[in-house]
């Protein structure tokens, strides 16, 4: 039974995406929590999505000891965390939970909903910060020509290739673009990003190019009679998902022969990485990607080393 508390937060909230599994009752709080993340932080749904399933995933642990969420001690955090991590969790998804909780017991301890936050003494797990899988310049472009742009949609995923690259957007930013975010004329798309926070950014001549073509054309084939305002619809004249333009980058680069494990922000990494590789500004970057904290550009300067160290061992007579 979903609880009142439970249907008014998907029938208040808009953007959130629907609770395929609502808190069991008794939960009200989780409810009144998202709520208050998404109206206080303008959180994007996938992070509330996040934080739905990390606590209704412990709301349910607790359900099983008869433990109701505002009775939560350090000792049944840690239990719940030692039995995720020997049902095969890692350190990442295991940061990420406890993350969520944090928020989550920091928002009852304001609310009044309990006295002590029972993560304040747990450590976060050490984890090792990956380097993002990034392309060549010749792989990006190998990748670029693979769509046959003769066919309306291969057009259109060239375009929406060549608008990844130029801009550095991610994903979901790319297929959620419209018309109204496009100034042809300036060379810029105006991005409202995570929390809320707006960037105009480059398109650079080559996608604006692209972009033109594809609108007075390819686009309206697409579409034929329909309407919408995004700017790179379907053939039943929706927007694309993230899973479905994933699975046009996977397929054009196994088509340009690219073998390195990809990811949906591949070119996003290129693109910060090829402008680093080329002398720009750190913070040029970081305003570019959207980033709110330059330590999470800085990560793109060791990529752009390691790339300096690959020059230097293959040219150097002393490599």
């Amino acid at each position: 039974m979903i609880t009142n508390s439970a249907l008014k937060t998907t029938t208040h909230i808009g953007a959130l995406p629907r609770l395929r599994a609502p808190p069991p009752d008794g939960d009200p709080v989780i409810a009144r929590f998202l709520d208050a993340v998404w109206m206080e932080r303008g959180l994007s749904p996938n992070t509330l999505a996040a934080y739905r399933a990390d606590l209704t995933a412990l709301a349910r642990w607790l359900e099983e000891r008869r433990v109701p969420v505002t009775r939560t001690t350090r000792t049944e955090l840690l239990a719940f965390i030692a039995s995720r991590v020997a049902g095969g969790a890692r350190p990442r998804s295991t940061a990420r939970q406890l993350s969520s909780f944090r928020r989550f017991f920091r928002f009852m301890v304001r609310e009044g909903e309990v006295s002590e936050d029972p993560t304040a003494q747990i450590a976060m797990p050490k984890i090792g910060r990956s380097l993002p899988k990034s392309l060549t310049e010749h792989e990006v472009e190998a990748l670029l020509a693979a769509p046959a742009v003769a066919d309306p949609l291969g057009h259109r995923d060239r375009t929406m290739l060549e608008v990844l690259y130029a801009t550095g957007l991610r994903v979901s930013e790319l297929v959620n673009l419209k018309h109204s975010q496009v100034n042809a004329n300036q060379g810029v798309i105006r991005i409202v990003g995570k929390g809320n926070r707006e960037r105009l950014i480059p398109l650079g001549e080559e996608s604006v190019s692209w972009l033109g073509e594809f609108v007075q054309g390819p686009r309206t084939e697409i579409l034929l009679e329909r309407q919408t305002d995004y700017l790179f619809p379907t053939r039943r004249g929706d927007r694309m998902t993230r899973q479905a333009f994933w699975h046009i980058i996977k397929r054009y680069a196994k088509k340009a022969g690219i073998e390195k494990e990809l990811s949906p922000h591949t070119l996003r990494h290129a693109f910060a990485t090829h402008l680093l590789n080329r002398g720009a500004d750190l913070r040029v970057v970081q305003m570019l990607l959207g980033h709110s904290d330059l330590s999470t550009t800085q990560i793109y300067t060791h990529v752009a080393r390691e790339r300096l160290k690959e020059l230097h061992s293959a040219h150097h007579p002393r490599g």
